[in-house]
Parts: C-alpha cells; structure tokens; sequence
C-alpha cells in the first residue's frame, strides 16, 4: 500500500494568522515528501476560510517548488467552473515546470452554495455531466489541434498550450462514489479516488463491489488504481484524542451545514457549532467517529489501514486537515510517518 496526503489551508476563525497557516500547510507536505508520500492533492473551493484553495495549480506550483518527488494532485478541479482550454493549459503548465509530476484529478464538486455562486442555475447532482465532458477535451487539447462543439462547451480549432511533458497525458483521477462515475473511470482508463466521508467501514466495501461491478461490465480493460481517503488522525495519550475528536466534530459538524445549506457563512467563515448540540447524534458519535475514521493509536491505525489493504485498496489518502490544531497535526503525521508507514514496506 502507499499513501497521499490531502491538506488544506483552513482557518476556523479570524484569529488564526494566515501566515502561520501558509507555514503549517508547507512544513506538513515537506515531511510526507520526506517520508515517501506518493502523492499530495490540493482541492479546489471557494469562498470558504475553512478550505482555502481558490486555484489548485497555484497551490501545486509552490508545493513543488518546495519538495522534490512527491507527486502533485488536483485533488479535485470543478469541470463546471472551467472553460477546457483554459484547464488543458493550466494543467500543462504545472506538469511543464514540475518536470512531470502533475496527477490530474477531476471531479464534480460537493457544496450547493459553493455553485450557486460559482456557476448559477447549477445543481450539484447534475454536474457530472460537465465532468464527462470536459475530461475527453481536456486530454484532446493536450495532443493537438482541436475544434469542440458540445452542450457545454463550444470553440473553433484550438490546442493546449504548452503541451504536458508526461504523454500521451498525465495520469488521471476522477473522484467516485456513484455507480455512473465507477462506470465511467473504468472506462475511461482513469484512477479513482473514493471517500467513505464518515461511513462505517461497509460503505468502503461498498465501492469496492462498484468497481468489481465496473471492471465486469468494461470487460477487457486495465484495472484502475484505487485509492481511499479518510480523515487521519494517530495519537498516543488521551489528551490528544480529545482535543482532536473535539476540533473534527465540529469542523464535520459546519460541513454538514454547507452540504446541507442550512446555517450561515460570514465572511467565508461557516457558522459554529456548540458541541452540546452534536451529543445525541451518531453522525458526530466520538466513539462511531473513532471506529469509522482512520484514528487511533499506531497500532490500532495499522490495523484499520491492513483492512482496506485486504479489500484491495491501492493507496490510502491520509486527509491531514479537518480542524485540529497544528501542533497536533504535525504530531499525528510524525506518528504515522514514523510508526505506521514501517508497516507497509513498498
């Protein structure tokens, strides 16, 4: 098994300096680089303190300016907020000026008030569509002259400009949980990365079947890499467990407002949430969430991880954000560099 980190830049509140943010989010990539992380995905949001990532190339281009192999994954770019040849070309650039380090990695995006502002009249559950037709243009455009005139997108003959250096194109990734987007990385010779959110450890089996369900319909094609993310967190006294189990609640707590629109965003800063108000239910359940999440003690995180190992999970995404403070942060990621990452020899 190997293992990517997703991280965002995020602030709780208008107390936390941006600068010690921006510090925190580089020192934590520069030890998954140190450590053999395969991958780091930047996302792509809006409008939000709590996922700070206007431009997931932006972010990519200083995170490789700053490592030397960890590989660069947009972890996931919008389809519906971008025109394809302004996407063919951005993606090529970073792929250029990274010698070759690029994942590209696309998706249909999560929060309604997020479209609402971003592409009006967009309802989520409607955008993979823009995803399955901005990913053939995209990998057309990187190889040449092309002239697009479909639902969504329509110009005259145009190529990207420059061209990837990893051809024919830079490996891709598209983000699934649906039957309808298994089908479609399967056949479409994409990798895909999945996440469970906070499900028990059935929903990850769950995917599994999808894929296996994929692969049978596809008939003869390459099996995809398949990767799960889960929020991660390794500690070794209580103390930290509690500290972190308190911050996760209720960054959950404010994501589960967005997803549902309920609630309000103040100066991109999502309304709190008391924790008197998450006790009583199982979403934000500490011992449910301790059991479906990648948390624990090192040992105990070995063992969750040989679990999705058996089912056949290529590569573990360690989802390193969510709220908790920086020093334990970097506390679990040391512990998981360190005491878990030994475990799976690559």
């Amino acid at each position: 098994m190997k293992f990517q980190l997703a991280i965002n830049l995020e602030r709780k509140n208008d107390s936390i300096d941006m600068a010690a943010v921006r510090d925190h989010t580089l020192d934590m990539v520069q030890m998954a680089d140190r450590a053999g992380f395969s991958i780091v995905w930047a996302a792509e949001h809006h409008a939000l303190e709590m996922t700070i990532a206007p431009n997931p190339f932006q972010i990519l281009t200083w995170f490789a300016n700053h490592t030397d192999n960890i590989r660069l994954g947009t972890g996931v770019v919008n389809a519906a907020y971008w025109h394809p040849i302004d996407l063919a070309g951005e993606a090529a650039f970073l792929d250029l000026i990274s010698n070759g380090r690029l994942e590209f990695g696309i998706g249909s995006g999560a929060y309604q008030r997020e479209f609402d502002r971003m592409k009006p009249g967009l309802q989520q559950p409607d955008s993979w569509r823009y995803m399955q037709e901005m990913l053939p243009v995209v990998k057309a455009l990187w190889q040449g002259d092309y002239e697009h005139n479909g639902e969504f997108w329509q110009f005259p003959t145009a190529t990207s400009v420059p061209k990837p250096v990893q051809q024919p194109h830079p490996p891709v990734w598209v983000a699934a949980r649906a039957p309808i987007t298994f089908d479609y990385a399967v056949k479409n010779g994409c990798s895909i990365m999945s996440w469970p959110l906070t499900m028990p450890f059935s929903e990850a089996e769950a995917y599994k079947g999808r894929l296996d369900d994929a692969m049978a319909a596809a008939g003869d094609v390459e099996k995809p890499v398949f990767a799960m993310m889960r929020h991660a967190a390794v500690y070794d006294n209580q103390g930290a467990r509690d500290r972190i189990m308190a911050s996760v609640r209720s960054t959950l707590a404010q994501f589960g407002s967005l997803m549902r629109k309920t609630g309000d965003v103040v100066n991109g800063f999502p309304d709190s949430v008391q924790q008197t108000a998450l006790d009583g239910n199982d979403m934000y359940n500490p011992d449910a969430l301790e059991e479906n999440l990648m948390f624990g003690s090192p040992d105990e995180v070995i063992a969750k991880l040989k679990r999705y190992e058996a089912i056949g999970v290529d590569e573990f995404i360690y989802y390193a954000s969510m709220g908790m403070d920086h020093a334990d942060q970097k506390r679990s990621l040391e512990l998981f560099c360190s005491e878990v990452m030994p475990a799976f020899p690559g």
